[in-house]
C-alpha cells in the first residue's frame, strides 16, 4: 500500500480491503469457500479424460507408438497417442504440488489474505487447464503436465488452504463444521465436474476431435467466473471479533485447547505437529487406497455375484464385464459422497466431542472395518462389504476436515492457515504411500497364484496395522508447551501484519467497502444457493448410479 503523506486506500485484491463492517454476515463465507473448493476439487475427477485423451490421434482407436521410441521423442511426438499411465502423471503432480504449494504459500496466505490467495488460485487453476487444452490441440503432453499438474497443482494447495485460517476466525465456536463445510466442496468437486466433462466432450466430440481441449477451456471460463465470486465474497472479521453470546473462556476449558498462538516456524518443530503429520498421513493412506482402486476391488471380489451370475473375474465374458464396470461406477460414485457428507458429519461432532475424541474414532472403527472385509467378501454380502466402506471412506473425508480445527486448538488462530499448509505434505506423501500399497500388494499377490477375489485381504490387514499406528500416534499428542506460546509482545508487533490492522482512516474506508449496513438475509440464501444447486446436480447424478448397484 503507497502512501504520499496521505493515507490511500488499499488494493482491491489487499488484506485490508477485505476486513468486514459491522453487520457483516459470516455465513457469507462457507459458500464462498465452497464455490472455491468445489471447482479445484475437480482434480479427482480428470480420470474422466484419461480414456479420450489415449486417442486424441486415432479418434475412434489409440495410435501406438513406434515400439522402438524414447521417451523424449514420446513426449514430443504429433503421430501416436498417449498412453494412460503417462496421462495419469497429471494426477501425482497434483498433489505432489497441492502439498508444496500449500506448504510454501501458507504464511503469505496470512499476510495477503484469504482474497488475494483464491484469485492466485484460480489463476494458476484456470490458467492451467488452458495450458492443457494448447497442449492437447498440439499434442504435447508435457504441456498437459506443465499446465494442469504443475501450475493446476499450485491452484490447487492455494485455494484449499485459502478460506481455512479466515473460516476458523469467524466461527471460533463451530470451527469444525465452518470447515468441514467448506473442505466438503474439495470432495465434491468431481461429483459436479466429471458428469459435466462427460457431457461436454460428448457434445464437441467430431470426426477430428475427441471434445477434450474444448472442455478444458469451458470448464476454465466456468471454473474462473466462480472461483472470482468466491474470492470477492472472503471477508476476515476485524481483530477481536467474537461471535455474540459466545464465551471463549468453556472453549479453552475443554483439553488441548488453547487461547494462545503459536508461531509457524516453532510450531512446525513441535512434537504435537509431527504426531498430527503421521495421524493424517495414516488415515489418508488407508483412505486413499482404496479409493483409488475402488472400481476394480468391487469387481474382482465379487465378479458375476453382482449380476446374479455364478462365476469369477476372470470367467466373466465381455458384455458380462461390461455390465459390473457400471455397477462399479455406481460404488465409486457412492463412495464420493460418503466422503463428502463424511466431511461435515465428522467435523460437526468434533465440535461436541473434541478432534482427539474424533481421531480415535477414526481409526477405533476403522482398524475393525478394515479387518471385516475380508468376511464380508468370504460371506458374499455385498450390502455390509458396501456399507463398510462407505463408513470408512466418510471417515477419510472426515478426517481431512477436522484437521484444521485440531490445529487451531493446539497451536492458535493466528497461524492456523501457515501450519495447515505446511501439514498437507502428509497428504502428498500419503497420495504416494496408499495406492503403491494397495496395488503391489495387489499385484504380489496375483503373481504368486491367488485368486483375484482374495488378492485384497492382506492389503486390508496391512492397512488396519496401519491405523494402529495412527490411534497411537494420536493418544500420544498432548497440549503443547506454554514456553512454544508466542509474546504478547510478538503478538502486537505481528497484529498489524498477520490480522489485517488498519488506522482509523482506513478502517473507515474497509467498513464502508467491506459492508457496515449489514448483509440482507436475500443475499446469504442467493449465496447458498449458488453452491447447493449445481452440488445437488452432482448428488442426484451419483445417486441414479449408485441405484444399479442394489438392483
Amino acid at each position: 500500500m503507497a502512501t504520499t503523506g496521505v493515507l490511500t486506500a488499499p488494493g482491491l485484491l489487499d488484506r485490508e480491503r477485505t476486513v468486514a463492517g459491522p453487520g457483516f454476515s459470516r455465513w457469507l463465507i462457507p459458500p464462498a469457500a465452497l464455490a472455491i473448493h468445489l471447482c479445484i476439487g475437480m482434480a479427482y475427477g480428470f480420470s474422466v479424460f484419461w480414456l479420450p485423451l489415449s486417442r486424441a490421434v486415432g479418434i475412434t482407436d489409440p495410435v501406438a507408438c513406434a515400439s522402438d521410441i524414447g521417451f523424449l521423442a514420446r513426449v514430443v511426438s504429433t503421430t501416436c497417442d498417449w498412453k494412460i499411465s503417462e496421462l495419469q502423471w497429471m494426477f501425482i503432480l497434483f498433489f505432489v504440488f497441492l502439498g508444496s504449494a500449500a506448504a510454501l504459500g501458507g504464511g503469505w496466505l496470512e499476510r495477503a489474505g484469504p482474497r488475494k490467495a483464491a484469485v492466485v488460485a484460480a489463476v494458476c487453476w484456470c490458467g492451467g487447464l488452458v495450458i492443457s487444452a494448447v497442449g492437447v490441440t498440439l499434442h504435447q503432453i508435457w504441456l498437459l503436465w506443465l499446465g494442469s499438474g504443475v501450475i493446476g497443482g499450485i491452484g490447487l494447495g492455494l485455494g484449499y488452504i485459502s478460506p481455512v485460517s479466515t473460516l476458523i476466525k469467524w466461527f471460533p465456536d463451530r470451527r469444525g463444521m465452518a470447515t468441514g463445510m467448506a473442505i466438503m466442496g474439495f470432495g465434491g468437486g468431481a461429483m459436479i465436474g466429471a458428469p459435466l466433462a462427460d457431457k461436454l466432450m460428448k457434445h464437441f466430440a467430431t470426426p477430428t476431435s475427441v471434445g477434450v481441449w474444448e472442455t478444458f477451456l469451458t470448464l476454465a471460463a466456468i471454473y474462473f467466473v466462480f472461483m472470482l465470486g468466491g474470492a470477492f465474497g472472503y471477508r476476515v472479521p476485524p481483530e477481536g471479533w467474537q461471535p455474540p453470546g459466545w464465551n471463549p473462556g468453556s472453549a479453552t476449558k475443554k483439553a488441548l485447547v488453547t487461547d494462545k498462538h503459536v508461531a509457524l516456524e516453532v510450531a512446525w518443530r513441535t512434537q504435537q505437529f509431527w504426531l498430527l503429520w503421521a495421524v493424517l498421513c495414516l488415515n489418508v493412506t488407508a483412505g486413499i487406497g482404496i479409493l483409488g482402486m475402488a472400481s476394480p476391488l468391487l469387481q474382482e471380489v465379487f465378479g458375476g455375484r453382482l449380476i446374479g451370475v455364478e462365476a469369477t473375474f476372470d470367467q466373466l465374458k465381455p458384455a458380462q464385464k461390461g455390465q459390473i464396470a457400471a455397477l462399479a461406477a455406481g460404488f465409486t460414485g457412492l463412495l464420493s459422497l460418503f466422503n463428502i457428507a463424511g466431511r461435515i458429519f465428522w467435523a460437526s461432532l468434533s465440535d461436541r466431542i473434541g478432534r482427539k475424541a474424533t481421531y480415535a474414532m477414526f481409526f477405533l472403527l476403522g482398524i475393525a472395518l478394515y479387518a471385516s472385509i475380508p468376511w464380508t467378501a468370504a460371506a458374499g454380502s455385498l450390502a455390509l462389504f458396501v456399507a463398510f466402506f462407505c463408513v470408512i471412506l466418510s471417515m477419510y473425508g472426515g478426517g481431512f476436515a477436522t484437521v484444521p480445527a485440531y490445529l487451531a486448538d493446539l497451536f492458535g488462530t493466528r497461524m492456523v492457515g501457515a501450519i495447515h499448509g505446511r501439514l498437507l505434505t502428509a497428504w502428498s506423501a500419503a497420495g504416494v504411500l496408499g495406492p503403491v500399497l494397495v496395488n503391489y500388494i495387489r499385484e504380489y499377490q496375483l503373481d504368486h497364484g491367488m485368486a483375484r477375489a482374495q488378492a485384497y485381504s492382506v492389503t486390508m490387514f496391512v492397512l488396519a496395522g496401519l491405523l494402529a499406528i495412527g490411534f497411537l500416534c494420536n493418544w500420544l499428542i498432548k497440549p503443547v508447551d506454554p514456553s512454544r506460546y508466542m509474546s504478547t509482545a510478538t503478538l502486537e508487533e505481528t497484529a498489524p501484519k498477520q490480522a489485517g490492522a488498519a488506522s482509523p482512516a482506513l478502517a473507515s474506508n474497509t467498513a464502508r467497502v467491506a459492508g457496515s449496513q449489514g448483509t440482507p438475509a436475500w443475499v446469504v440464501a442467493a449465496a447458498w444457493l449458488a453452491v447447493w444447486i449445481p452440488l445437488g446436480w452432482g448428488v442426484w447424478i451419483t445417486l441414479q448410479k449408485a441405484v444399479l448397484l442394489f438392483k
